[in-house]
């Protein structure tokens, strides 16, 4: 993700107009009536960890089960961050011990998508498997050597499970979610830890997948995960096609976020704004056109900008050009700038401090 994740993580980073990825599966994990849910957040967590300070916003159990956050500490056994998804859950494991819920549900937070997981577990309970790996096919053309890549008998268990391999010879990938019995995840991941093995998939998924019975749960409807600034760019640019957004916001179940006291957007005579998402808080004067706006944006006079995503509280100076850009928050554009994606998409960053022009 380049500099877009050198002041916030991945899972924080804004969506559509004014969500956060972290979001989307946080909100299925609600709509699924998941109560009891754990985040394990490290790098650069500040942002996340605020957007996240309230249960409420996706109505977790408050009295039975609740939202927790855990980030890495300092204990008289470890002292070390965590050095994997393994390690990570490991780290934690006391809160898994003192849960009584059967099945565990583990998943990134940095992918956008709807899912109900009651259907998944409904399939691990009927194909009587160890560990459910959710799956997609990707399209034609999609680089799969990202992904890890899995290979499916007819019945979908998993007979091979590549970790972003040099070549990819599936074109089904693992999601990253995955359902997993209690008791049995704990097992794995203090023989990990005995072994000094930090990785979840590497180390649990891979080694294991001829001595578990590991499956495959295939899903067709949107999903992508925004790794790196093209699909960040094309993720949010998806949004400006009415079916998806009807998918994601006019189609049950909702998804939810944490909300800002913010006035409605202001369209000032003269400004013309197409096809874009613009969200509360924000002034526009100038031209905007298929372009996602997030929370308190302020376009100057004369203004154009194309093709462009504009991160939360930038100030657009008068006369500026933006096209093919993402434009990181709290950033001064000055007037009569203009920055163009020639070869893919810009990712532009003002170093300049607003209060002192």
């Amino acid at each position: 993700m380049q500099e877009l994740t050198a002041k916030r993580a991945v899972a924080a980073m804004p969506v559509a107009g004014s969500y956060r990825a972290i979001d989307f599966a946080l909100s299925n994990m609600s709509n699924s009536h998941i109560q009891k849910v754990a985040v394990l957040t490290q790098f650069n967590a500040r942002s996340l960890n605020e957007h996240l300070n309230s249960s409420k916003w996706w109505d977790f159990g408050r009295k039975q089960g609740g939202l927790y956050v855990f980030s890495p500490t300092i204990t008289a056994d470890n002292g070390y961050w965590y050095r994997g998804t393994a390690d990570a859950i490991y780290q934690n494991l006391d809160f898994l011990k003192r849960c009584h819920e059967p099945y565990v549900i583990i998943t990134s937070g940095d992918a956008v998508y709807k899912m109900d997981y009651n259907k998944v577990l409904e399939y691990h309970i009927d194909k009587k498997a160890d560990i459910t790996v959710v799956c997609k096919d990707l399209a034609p053309g999609e680089d799969a050597t990202r992904f890890g890549t899995v290979h499916m008998n007819e019945n979908f268990r998993i007979e091979e499970f590549e970790e972003k391999p040099m070549v990819a010879n599936s074109r089904t990938i693992s999601t990253g979610i995955y359902i997993i019995r209690r008791r049995l995840l704990i097992d794995l991941i203090e023989h990990c830890a005995e072994e000094d093995r930090y990785d979840f998939v590497t180390d649990i998924l891979i080694r294991y997948k001829n001595l578990k019975k590991i499956y495959g749960y295939k899903i067709e409807n949107y999903w992508s995960n925004i790794s790196t600034v093209e699909d960040y760019y094309r993720t949010n640019m998806d949004f400006l096609k009415p079916e998806t957004r009807n998918y994601f916001f006019k189609e049950y179940p909702e998804v939810f976020s944490r909300v800002s006291d913010l006035p409605p957007a202001k369209y000032n005579p003269g400004a013309v704004v197409k096809n874009c998402l613009v969200g509360s808080g924000s002034i526009i004067n100038g031209n905007v056109e298929n372009s996602v706006l997030f929370k308190r944006t302020f376009v100057g006079n004369n203004c154009v900008i194309k093709n462009s995503i504009i991160l939360n509280d930038v100030y657009l100076g008068d006369n500026t050009y933006i096209e093919n850009c993402i434009v990181e928050s709290r950033g001064t554009i000055r007037a009569n700038t203009r920055h163009v994606g020639e070869n893919g998409v810009k990712v532009v960053i003002e170093k300049n401090e607003r209060y002192a022009l």
